[in-house]
């Protein structure tokens, strides 16, 4: 590189982060005529696909042969179908790190796009090779200002994509159960099916007017949207669907806990459902100052195993939103789920609070039972219910207090004792 190279990689590294291909296609337009620029780089999580000049003109799809054919410190120029039709562009492909990039100059039509001499063409692959650098330092570092954009939109994108898996499959599981049932005649089943299908096409669209217009949902309002479309995924299904909404109060979830919170529970009920044993299940949101706990419940034969809640959109966004699962299965009498969701925050830490406020008078009976170490059979005994009375009680007990096991119960009973 000579001085005037370097100082121009300098300037142009020295920019904030959008302005840096901007600022390379400046650079490189005198001596690569260029009506485009655009990347494509697998080390950038929050916008791998970047363009300047027409930015119609491109597409990430167009760059992804590009990317996978050119060779590293070798630029490419000649015709590449770009915007639907053949057009003369230059490729810089790039491995100066382990992630591979490649900038794409989309040449200027005319007499103007002769070829770019092999001098030329090494100054743009070190610059390019120096950009991308740059660029994987923030990437490797994690800088604040770059980490925090990069999981903003990678949650953005992750919500995204489970909203609309989880509502389609919604959708088709309710025309298939439509589609299935052996009470509907054939026109009648037809009939239903595109009704089930234009009303969730129509409220897809709503959603997506609504998500965009707030930023925070009253909870319980965000569990009414989470019924409803719970009630009509199960609109045509034998399987009984019992509710419990968060109790009414003023607070709000924050927008994007809303969203993820329903599209867990939803995703979660497509699994519960594929058991054959199961006629009922219950939905219950419990919520504190630390977190949303979303649970459903079924009575089927208690045989779910953890595997099929490790699918994409339920993974994908527990860990978007620093959430947890957990999964109790008891044979014979069925399976119980809880989705965690921390609510606080490091600028807005939750208060402290009693954890057995919200116990009912017969739970805090179960659980100073199982704070003495009793097991089930004689607590239902010394309280003279019976042992699956007492298998609901606890459940309901580690769900409210947010624990895994009846030994974190017990320690958080004594220690409010």
């Amino acid at each position: 590189m000579d001085a005037t190279t370097l100082t121009t990689a300098y300037e142009i590294i020295r920019q904030p982060l959008g302005e840096i291909l901007p600022r390379l296609s400046a650079a490189l337009a005198p001596l690569i005529p260029h009506r485009t620029a655009a990347e494509l780089s697998t080390h950038c999580a929050h916008s791998p696909f970047k363009v300047v000049g027409e930015t119609g003109l491109l597409t990430a799809a167009e760059l992804t042969p590009l990317l996978a054919s050119g060779t590293p410190g070798e630029p490419w120029q000649g015709r590449a179908t770009v915007g639907g039709a053949e057009r003369e562009v230059v490729a810089v492909t790039s491995d100066a790190t382990a992630r591979r990039s490649v900038l794409v100059l989309v040449r200027e039509d005319g007499a103007g796009a002769g070829p770019v001499r092999d001098e030329i063409l090494a100054v743009a692959q070190a610059l390019w090779d120096l950009v991308t650098s740059h660029f994987d330092r923030f990437a490797v570092e994690a800088l604040p200002g770059a980490l925090a954009r990069s999981r903003a939109a990678a949650d953005t994108r992750a919500r995204v994509i489970a909203e609309l898996t989880t509502t389609h499959a919604a959708a088709l599981s309710g025309i298939l159960g439509v589609l299935r049932s052996r009470a509907l005649e054939d026109g009648a089943a037809r009939a239903t099916a595109t009704d089930l299908a234009v009303s969730a096409l129509i409220e897809m669209r709503a959603e997506s007017k609504r998500d965009r217009a707030v930023a925070e949902e009253p909870a319980r309002e965000a569990f009414e949207r989470l019924a409803d479309g719970l009630r009509t995924m199960l609109r045509h299904s034998p399987v009984r669907l019992e509710l419990g909404p968060p109790p009414d109060s003023p607070r709000s979830l924050a927008a994007d806990v809303a969203h993820g919170a329903r599209a867990i529970v939803r995703a979660l009920l497509l699994v519960v459902l594929e058991q054959d044993s199961v006629s009922r299940v219950r939905v219950d949101w419990q919520i504190t100052e630390h977190e949303l706990r979303a649970t459903l419940r079924d009575d089927g034969a208690g045989a779910l195993d953890a595997c099929p809640l490790g699918a994409g959109s339920i993974t994908d966004r527990l860990e978007v939103l620093g959430g947890r699962l957990e999964l109790d299965a008891v044979p014979g009498w069925g399976t119980t789920i809880t989705a965690t969701l921390p609510l606080a925050t490091p600028d807005a830490p939750a208060t402290a609070v009693d954890p057995l406020t919200g116990l009912g008078g017969r739970e805090l009976e179960v659980l100073t039972q199982l704070a003495l170490g009793h097991r089930n059979r004689r607590i239902a005994q010394e309280l003279h219910i019976s042992e699956s009375t007492v298998k609901f009680h606890v459940a309901n007990i580690l769900t409210k207090l947010g624990v895994g096991s009846r030994g974190e119960a017990a320690a958080l009973f004594h220690k409010a004792a």
